[in-house]
């Protein structure tokens, strides 16, 4: 196993890209855009991870600050689809609360340079 993979951060966004994929594909995709949307920034968020990990110093933050930035357009994306009733609350509810871990975890390895 690489390093990036015992990270919390990245099993928690790999556990939401699953989430993501799985809710892409119940045929939300073609109403509006933000649906077509969650895919990519759902991927986004671990490649990101990945990469800072073999990164140092202000190369590595700038990867964590991507992938906090795809975790929270991720959040919106959540929220346009749920507004949108292509989704209810309760279906998005764990989602959501790995994409508030994630973005958790990202801010503080941002603010203390830290893996």
């Amino acid at each position: 196993m690489s390093g990036f993979q015992s990270l919390d951060v990245y099993r928690c966004a790999v556990q939401f890209l699953a989430r993501a994929m799985n809710r892409a594909a119940v045929g939300t995709s073609g109403t509006g855009g933000n649906p077509d949307q969650l895919r990519p920034a759902a991927l986004s968020i671990p490649l990101n991870i990945a990469e800072g990990t073999g990164r140092f110093g202000k190369d590595q933050r700038r990867f964590y600050i991507t992938a906090r930035g795809s975790a929270l357009e991720c959040a919106a994306i959540l929220d346009a689809i749920e507004v949108l009733e292509l989704a209810a609350a309760p279906e998005l509810r764990q989602p959501r609360e790995l994409l508030v871990r994630v973005v958790s975890m990202l801010t503080k390895m941002i603010r203390l340079d830290v893996v």
